[in-house]
């Protein structure tokens, strides 16, 4: 089992897709929900290999940059209004997730923070400024819950952090783009040899906050150079080619970088920075423009838009319940090689539960019509 792995994937923007009048971008709503579902695979069966195959974490980080440029440009986008909108987005299924987070850790397990820090840090589950605090071990001696239980289920939000903290510099990274394009995208790129190498330290949070912006800024930055059109401006062999060329600096820097996982990206920032933004590239220098999802892929429209309308509460959640399947699978006698794909299968019946009754918190704070299982558009 895999699930103690923090690997998340960007979701926080799903809801900000196009105006009713603008139509949507069902390329950029396919991305999102095949990303969705890479992270849930990866959480589940653990294979390393996956960072490279589909680098989700970068793909969304660009998609949420381009959503957020597009509202930044519209009348009466200004940085208040996004920020203010973004946040209410995103916080009321947040505060859904931490209340039952917080409940079991606080009643159940009788689980306190450590100190006047520690218990300032709890906020976090509120205001996700920082990443929250959890017991690395927590859990019943009889197995009920695996010891890595808040881990799993808290673990993954730090990603609610780096994407907040994107979106208030978004106003500022935005003006420094349009200003000088070039320097302003490969900064980060630049930066993550500085401080996603140890080359200088930033010590505690911080130092998380500066990771993530090094490692995923120019992914960001990609999806304003997408919603500026310069993505589809470039000749597509300039593009490709220096897009290669960094992902294959990516693999050779990986390849003397290994960790427990080998070819975990998420374990050698430089090497996720490179491959991320080289293969976002590609995927946004190529992007169709559909505004229905063509041929074969039609056929999985509804649950595209399924996972676009709840990919908050499908991220939120997930790694959590796929904590929960292991222990009812080994109460069935499931166990050995079949234990990890039945967990991948037991995790839906789980979700659907959860993305009916809370899943409409993600309206409510669109403002958008309630909808209980929303396939249609």
């Amino acid at each position: 089992m895999s699930a103690g792995t923090t690997s998340a994937t960007p979701v926080a923007a799903a809801g900000d897709g196009a105006s009713a009048a603008e139509g949507r971008d069902r390329y950029l709503d396919l991305l999102r929900a095949l990303a969705l579902l890479r992270v849930t695979v990866f959480h589940v069966f653990g294979w390393a290999w996956l960072t490279v195959l589909f680098p989700s974490m970068g793909v969304m980080f660009a998609l949420a940059g381009s959503l957020t440029a597009r509202s930044l440009g519209r009348p009466g986008g200004t940085p208040r209004t996004v920020i203010g909108s973004r946040l209410r987005r995103l916080l009321p299924p947040l505060w859904a997730f931490s209340a039952v987070m917080l409940g079991l850790l606080f009643l159940g397990f009788d689980w306190r923070p450590q100190g006047a820090g520690g218990a300032a840090a709890v906020l976090t589950y509120l205001l996700p400024v920082g990443a929250p605090p959890y017991p690395e071990s927590s859990g019943f001696p009889s197995g009920v819950l695996e010891t890595t239980w808040a881990a799993d289920g808290a673990g993954p939000l730090w990603y609610l952090r780096a994407y907040l903290w994107f979106v208030v510099a978004s106003p500022l990274l935005l003006r420094l783009y349009r200003r000088a394009p070039w320097p302003t995208l490969l900064a980060p790129l630049a930066l993550t040899g500085v401080f996603g190498t140890g080359l200088v330290m930033v010590p505690g949070e911080t130092g998380e906050v500066v990771k993530d912006f090094c490692v995923y800024g120019s992914c960001w930055l990609l999806g304003f150079a997408h919603q500026d059109g310069a993505t589809a401006r470039l000749p597509r062999y300039v593009s490709v080619s220096c897009a290669t060329a960094l992902m294959g600096l990516a693999l050779w820097w990986a390849s003397a970088h290994q960790g427990e996982q080998r070819w975990n990206l998420d374990d050698v920032p430089p090497a996720q920075a490179l491959w991320s933004f080289g293969f976002v590239a590609v995927l946004l220098v190529y992007a169709p423009a559909w505004r229905e999802l063509p041929g074969r892929w039609r056929r999985w429209d509804g649950l595209v838009t399924l996972a676009n309308n709840r990919a908050v509460t499908v991220y939120l959640w997930h790694n959590l319940l796929i904590a929960l399947t292991f222990p009812v699978l080994a109460a069935a006698g499931v166990g050995g090689t079949a234990t990890q794909p039945a967990a991948f299968l037991l995790l839906w019946p789980m979700l659907a539960p959860v993305v009916l009754v809370l899943g409409p918190l993600e309206d409510l704070a669109a403002g958008r019509r309630v909808r209980m299982w929303p396939t249609r558009r």
